[in-house]
């Protein structure tokens, strides 16, 4: 009896030691296999068995067990499908360590006895895996009719986000007018919206890592689309307001997903172009909403009312044109494909290896070659670990369903962002943090002020040319015909008429006016300081309260007077002349984004993004010299010309740091900041407008050439593969002497090299 006792402990010791053994080389056949991804193709993965896990365990799809490795007399009662005939022998139970040590002789450990650790440190050097393999099936399918079709609907959608921007500042001035806005309320529409974006682009960046790029973006979008037509028919301010907040809120997350899913079927050698290629169309969606801005909105002709209650002016039109590349980007989504490389990281083998597929397909036909077979029939899925959700017991409502689903969603999103923050994508985080917030900073706050400027000059030149009238007299005289920009002071009108006419930035201080009549009569800018006026009539005017300051009325009468908010742009001197201005603008992009697109791949994305924050801080200080309208434009259009590459280069850098589940969420969180920043810059730059010219040449050229050579702090992604992390990984025991800890942890920080402990 004693003797069978102690052969049992035996056995058990030799079972321990055995998984020990098995562990210890899977991890070596893990490293080895990574080393060698550059000098083999990925057609290996369909010769090697010996090292495939069964696909649900985290393996190659199709894997099959080896015959050599696992035989024992341990795996007798076991048939094809793994399964145990009942009263077999079916191993050796650890004594007293119950179920954590029920494992088969010869057999790994399952995945229900590992750790979180252990499972974690597999998933990575699976993640690995995949990052080479699918670099290479990305070659094997060719760059073709498939990625140009995505190009252009994905560039629908970003040339939306840009529309989205503009289309802000465009409508402000009108809406506010129409809708009787008062000054205490003036600016809340430019703000409310970018709050949108950027709460928006936080939650739909890090939606898109749990459920798909294609479906993250098609809800954003279609939000952006409902919210964006309902806000050109309502007419109440808090409603439209409500409106243009979610219409924000659902455009938001276009940027984290489009850069995500275009990157993610492209091949190395071509990412960097391709994705500048891309950012062309958030340039076309400026250019869009400037060009339909000039040649819609002053037209309001085209404005109709449907009784008093509803007026319809020709900047809704606008809002309801500038929705429009926002539907065709939902209408071309519902034809194609999620990401193949999303559905690999979690797990959905079979859907990615039939995109990819169609991929391959889809490209070899265009380039008349339909008989090229796509010879991948195994790729590696990385491992996949539950998470554990508690579920509260009184969930047996839908409403306390939905509530948990939403609470266990957005805390799913939140633990994935702060993955951004841990080693060892932690310092490139921090650094992207600074160079997104000062590239936003300075490009939003000057382009902020740039216009603003050109208006304050403008001002300033309108009125140095004031024409002054002292002590004129007018009797029975008739005037039907502009009055513009014009100061009379002590003068008299006696029996004149007013008809037909406008007053365009005239005042008339300390005047008598005696038995005269205006009728049809408008008026802009237009004061009676200290007038009097007997006997007079007004008809059919837009002369308001206010418009008179310290008068004195005797015997006059006003008969349907156009009193409220009315609508004239089309009197506005400075209402082409701004549409024009940032027509121009955004068209200055143009060769800038050529020479990013040509230049990314050739010079790096590190040279373009420093060299063209640094270039853009030093053209600031061109701004000294802006002392005309013209010069000022030509300023705007350097400036422009020269961030654009920053843009680009920044947009590529942020796709090819993160690593796949963590990609969109990143982005998502830097474009988040980048709309805090924007706000910030207009509230800063907007208020010296007028006062200063020191303060935001100093500062925008401050923070661009810092955030310039922080940029240049970070890895340079152009030849690497996209992993879970570029880096190397190092075996080391967890015991063993101090000098080689010391030694492993400055290879860790200096070189990056990862360290699996085992």
């Amino acid at each position: 009896m004693e003797d069978s006792y102690k052969d049992r402990t035996s056995l058990v010791k030799g079972a321990k030691d055995i998984a020990k053994e098995v562990k210890r080389q899977a991890v070596k056949k893990v490293n080895k296999a990574q080393d060698g991804y550059t000098q083999r193709s990925y057609n290996r993965f369909q010769d090697e068995e010996e090292d495939d896990d069964c696909y649900g365990h985290g393996g190659d799809y199709g894997g099959e067990a080896n015959d050599d490795e696992g035989s024992s007399e341990a795996t007798e009662g076991h048939d094809e499908d793994d399964e145990i005939y009942e009263g077999e022998y079916q191993g050796i139970p650890n004594m007293g360590q119950g179920k954590d040590g029920m494992v088969a002789l010869g057999q790994p450990i399952r995945d229900e006895y590992k750790d979180r650790n252990e499972l974690e440190t597999e998933r990575k050097a699976d993640e690995e895996e995949l990052a080479q393999q699918y670099e290479l099936i990305i070659q094997e399918c060719g760059h073709g009719r498939f990625q140009w079709a995505l190009f252009f609907v994905l560039g629908m959608a970003l040339m939306a986000d840009g529309v989205e921007v503009f289309v802000v500042g465009f409508v402000l001035p009108s809406a506010e007018t129409d809708m009787c806005i008062p000054n205490s309320g003036s600016g809340w529409l430019g703000s409310i919206v970018y709050l949108g974006m950027m709460v928006g682009a936080f939650f739909w960046g890090g939606l898109a890592d749990k459920v798909g790029r294609r479906q993250s973006l098609l809800i954003c979008m279609s939000i952006n689309g409902f919210f964006a037509f309902l806000s050109s028919f309502v007419q109440g301010y808090g409603f439209f307001l409500f409106c243009r907040l979610f219409s924000g809120f659902g455009i938001g997350g276009a940027v984290p997903a489009v850069f995500s899913y275009f990157s993610e079927v492209l091949a190395r050698e071509k990412r960097g172009e391709h994705l500048s290629w891309l950012c062309m169309f958030w340039m076309i969606g400026g250019i869009y909403a400037s060009a339909m801005a000039w040649l819609i909105i002053p037209h309001y002709g085209w404005s109709f009312s449907m009784g008093s209650a509803y007026q319809f002016h020709s900047w809704r039109v606008f809002v309801i044109v500038c929705a429009l590349p926002c539907v065709c980007s939902v209408v071309a989504l519902t034809f194609m494909p999620e990401s193949p490389r999303f559905l690999l990281e979690v797990g959905k083998h079979d859907e990615a290896w039939m995109i990819l597929k169609q991929i391959h397909d889809t490209n070899m036909r265009a380039r008349g070659q339909p008989e090229k077979v796509f010879t991948v029939n195994r790729i590696k899925t990385p491992k996949q670990i539950d998470e554990l959700i508690e579920i509260e017991s009184d969930t047996g409502t839908w409403y306390r369903r939905c509530f948990v689903r939403i609470r266990t969603e957005l805390y799913s999103i939140w633990l994935t962002f702060m993955r951004c923050f841990n080693y060892p994508v932690k310092d490139n985080t921090i650094k992207l943090t600074a160079v997104w917030f000062t590239l936003s900073f300075g490009y939003y706050g000057l382009s902020v002020w740039f216009p603003d400027v050109i208006k304050h000059l403008q001002s300033e030149k309108y009125a140095s040319e004031v024409h002054r009238f002292y002590g004129k007299k007018y009797i029975d005289t008739k005037f039907n015909f502009t009055l513009e920009n014009q100061i009379h002071i002590d003068g008299e009108f006696t029996n004149d008429r007013f008809t037909t006419m406008t007053f365009k930035s005239v005042t008339f201080q300390n005047f008598h006016f005696e038995n005269c009549t205006f009728e049809d009569v408008t008026s802009i800018n237009t004061y009676f300081r200290n007038c009097t006026f007997m006997y007079t009539k007004f008809y059919n005017t837009d002369f308001e309260e206010y418009k008179f300051i310290d008068s004195k009325f005797v015997n006059c009468s006003f008969d349907r007077n156009n009193t409220g908010c009315q609508i004239a742009f089309d009197d506005d001197y400075s209402a082409y002349w701004i549409y024009f201005v940032n027509f121009l603008g955004t068209l200055a992009v143009l060769p800038g984004n050529i020479v990013s697109a040509l230049l990314m791949d050739r010079i790096g994305r590190l040279t373009m993004l420093g060299g063209s924050m640094v270039l853009s801080g030093i053209s600031c200080f061109f701004l000294w010299f802006g002392t005309s309208e013209s010069m000022m434009i030509g300023m705007l259009c350097l400036y422009n010309g020269l961030t654009i590459s920053a843009w680009n280069s920044l947009d590529v850098i942020t796709v090819e740091l993160y690593p796949t589940d963590r990609r969109a969420t990143g982005f998502g969180f830097l474009n988040a900041l980048c709309k805090a920043a924007a706000v910030l810059g207009n509230l800063i730059f907007g208020s010296l407008v007028g006062i200063t010219k020191s303060i935001p040449i100093l500062l925008a050229s401050t923070v661009l050439v810092c955030g310039g050579l922080v940029g240049l702090r970070l890895p340079d992604t152009r030849t690497q593969i996209r992993g879970p992390q570029n880096y190397i990984s190092l075996v080391v025991p967890k015991s063993g002497p101090a000098v080689l800890g010391t030694a492993c942890r400055f290879l860790e920080f200096s070189f990056q090299v990862q360290l699996v402990q085992l």
